[in-house]
């Protein structure tokens, strides 16, 4: 880039759309560890941002990026209710790579804590992520993104788990856990879908209580609708995710499978065997440490809880006439939390809530994506969507 690197991206952007006259540079004018971002202002008032990769990996995911986005573009309005980027036109670096220049899209990234029972951003955000999910498969086949059914993701999960079990770094706890959830063919009875494969808060974008756009699709891929979830369940207020199931369930036209919240705890806790094997793989040792840390604690949450996808048989009492000299109970309750629950509500449900391309990240969803953030919250009850509070959080740093 040149010592003003806001001005040559400004000046790309007039190659990537002849007749294209930049007036200003403006926001967003930021840098990831994967790309840079320069917005620009047209002599029409026009909003537009430029994209440029700052490295090969992230080169080849814009490119896979632009493909699905085309698919999406056409999709029909009624069909997805939010807008996506729509590329503009693309200019070439000297490394080889090309940046993307396209509108700037409306709304704020997606504020978690307003997130409420009822109308309102919650059931948009439900119906949103229905709507990614009741898209059709060949949207992501024909930009050549990947394309998954139930066993071959089950597969590469366990072969993520293996992977980590062979470094000597992940505690027996974990290991047991994780083979036992993936080793439960019953878990994996699903169907597959487009999914997004990177939802995160700053992916969502919200205006007036909607989501308007949803952004950063490198990641899609036909899979697990599971993943598109974890991160609400792990970080969505508790109260809210009746209402978010809710909406999901009306905006899908089939059932939600039964074992959805249990995959997205799953895949919640793997994403921290994933962020040290990206260490392993580029040998730094501070981030394989960072991970180790991540580990130790989240074993030390569930080392007395149920398993992943366990249901406790809830037994009835039988009827009787009075109740003397006991405490009063109250059938309505269930026995224990559920799924990822000991029996305190001390016992936390752990999840990655947010992640966001890695330096070493391909379009493989599969693919070395650090998680940004650790939270330890309360546990999950699968059955009515509930969680008891309590958090801890640690933030995992994103590599250079």
């Amino acid at each position: 880039m040149a010592r003003n690197p806001s001005l040559q991206l400004a000046a790309l952007a007039t190659v990537a759309i002849p007749g294209l006259d930049v007036v200003a540079t403006r926001a967003p004018q930021r840098t990831t560890a994967d790309y840079r971002y320069c917005g620009v202002l047209d002599d029409a008032g026009r909003h537009w941002v430029v994209q440029a990769p700052l490295h090969a990996s992230a080169a080849i995911a814009l490119d896979a990026e632009a493909e699905v986005l085309r698919q999406l573009v056409a999709v029909p309005d009624a069909a997805l209710p939010f807008d996506v980027v729509d590329p503009g036109g693309f200019a070439s670096l000297p490394e080889g790579w090309r940046v993307m220049v396209y509108r700037e899209l409306p709304g704020r990234d997606l504020d978690l804590g307003a997130l409420r029972p009822g109308p309102g951003p919650t059931v948009s955000l439900g119906r949103a992520i229905a709507a990614i999910h009741e898209l059709h498969g060949t949207v992501i086949a024909d930009a050549g993104l990947p394309v998954y059914d139930a066993a071959s993701y089950r597969s590469r999960r366990l072969a993520e788990v293996d992977d980590a079990a062979r470094t000597g770094k992940v505690p027996p706890v974990l290991l047991s856990r994780w083979e036992r959830a993936l080793e439960d063919i019953a878990l994996w009875r699903f169907r597959a879908t487009p999914v997004h494969g990177d939802l995160a808060p700053e992916n969502v974008l919200m205006a007036n209580g909607q989501v308007v756009a949803v952004v950063n699709w490198s990641n899609a891929h036909v899979g697990d609708p599971a993943e598109d979830l974890a991160w609400l369940y792990a970080a969505a207020p508790e109260e809210s995710l009746d209402t978010l199931e809710e909406a999901y369930a009306m905006g899908r036209s089939e059932p939600p499978d039964p074992h959805l919240v249990s995959r997205a705890l799953l895949y919640s806790e793997l994403a921290v065997a994933r962020w040290l094997m990206h260490g392993v793989r580029i040998e730094n040792p501070e981030i394989i440490a960072d991970a180790e840390g991540m580990l130790t604690t989240l074993a030390r949450q569930v080392e007395d809880s149920a398993p992943i996808g366990h249901v406790q048989p809830t037994v009835v009492p039988a009827e009787v006439d009075t109740i003397a000299d006991t405490d009063e109970v109250d059938a309505d309750e269930p026995a224990d939390p559920l799924p990822f629950a000991a029996q305190s509500p001390e016992v936390a449900r752990t999840a990655v809530t947010a992640f966001s391309p890695a330096a070493s990240q391909s379009p493989d969803p599969a693919g070395d994506t650090p998680p940004e953030q650790w939270e330890v919250r309360g546990s999950l009850q699968q059955e009515t969507g509930t969680a008891a509070t309590g958090s801890a959080e640690e933030t995992a740093p994103t590599p250079a």
